[in-house]
């Protein structure tokens, strides 16, 4: 079986700048084919540019119908995202499971998103062959439309990635590098550079707690696992509260 990319079908979008969100949406997630029913004020929109974020592609190549029907003419797998049924009977999936069943299916399948206020109307709904609803908080049901694209787009990624053991065209951003833990030698310098500021202060005091209370306060240390810059931060702010106000700092 083959697997084909979905489209993203907003019919009758209202707002050039939610256009342009859920294009951003799409190609953070490897979808780049939208297409659009009737929206409200004409395209192309001068909105839609900023709000994509330099998911121009998906704007400049993006097709206009004048019905949904023409839409999706092409698509033999239709699911319209909607918070429920309208009265229309159909299989309701939820993102995921519609995400599995596409990458198993034959045929170009697309995503219909409503306008951003009504929603789809039944007619809408109508067309397509299966019901697509969010789990939502059903004291809180109220997603954006760009919110409800990147829904569907990364749960599709996430299908298309597994299917076959096949490799993800996406990768996770890049992080910074964690550095190992400093060597104990550099702990030990760092905790007795500590206790010798604390000694002459009385935090030991009284005598007969003092080991359990520099047990205590070494427990407490070791547990960041410090790496050797951040000793070396620590150790420099010990040293600078070990200098009488205006001392300056001895040079190296």
């Amino acid at each position: 079986m083959t697997s084909k990319t979905p489209v993203i079908v907003l019919v009758r979008p209202q707002l050039g700048e939610n256009i342009g969100k859920a294009a951003r949406a799409m190609l953070n997630f490897g979808l780049a084919e939208m297409r659009l029913v009737s929206p409200r004020d004409g395209w192309p929109n001068p909105s839609a540019g900023p709000a994509a974020s330099g998911a121009d592609i998906v704007l400049e190549n993006a097709q206009v119908y004048e019905t949904l029907a023409d839409a999706v003419a092409d698509c033999a797998h239709v699911y319209a995202t909607t918070v429920r049924k309208r009265g229309v009977t159909k299989p309701v999936m939820t993102p995921e499971e519609a995400a599995r069943a596409i990458v198993a299916e034959e045929g170009r399948s697309a995503f219909v998103f409503g306008p951003e206020r009504s929603g789809l109307e039944t007619d809408d709904v109508a067309l397509a062959r299966t019901i697509l609803t969010v789990p939502i908080n059903p004291e809180f049901g109220s997603l954006n439309l760009a919110q409800a694209v990147i829904l569907c787009a990364y749960e599709w990624s996430k299908q298309h990635a597994a299917r076959d053991g096949a490799a993800s065209d996406l990768v996770q951003p890049t992080v910074e590098d964690l550095l190992p833990p400093a060597p104990q030698e550099e702990f030990e310098g760092m905790f007795g550079q500590l206790c010798d500021l604390l000694e002459p202060r009385g935090y030991f005091q009284p005598e007969s707690r003092a080991a359990s209370t520099r047990r205590t306060l070494r427990t407490m240390l070791t547990k960041p696992a410090w790496n050797h810059l951040e000793i070396r931060t620590l150790r420099g702010v010990l040293s600078t509260l070990r200098r009488t106000p205006g001392e300056k700092p001895a040079q190296d």
